[in-house]
């Protein structure tokens, strides 16, 4: 039982140091940006976070003229 706990806590540490070697051996080094609105590829394709998307939309009154149009448009159909 002893043997599977020192085992697992060496391959986790050892996961931690390969993960950090840019963190803990580069100076100034500092993990990548993982998130979706910080990748550029996806800002090329005009890709950006859900939440960022949603908060831009409910800025947008629901009674402007543009989504007042769209409803009577889409009630004409």
């Amino acid at each position: 039982m002893l043997d599977t706990v020192l085992i697992t806590l060496l391959i986790v540490a050892i996961c931690i140091a390969l993960l950090g070697v840019k963190v803990f051996f580069v100076k100034g080094g500092k993990f990548p940006n993982g998130h979706v609105s910080g990748n550029k590829a996806m800002q090329e394709k005009g890709i950006g976070c859900i939440q960022s998307q949603d908060r831009e939309a409910r800025k947008k009154s629901r009674f402007s003229i543009d989504e007042l149009e769209k409803a009577l448009s889409d009630g004409m159909n």
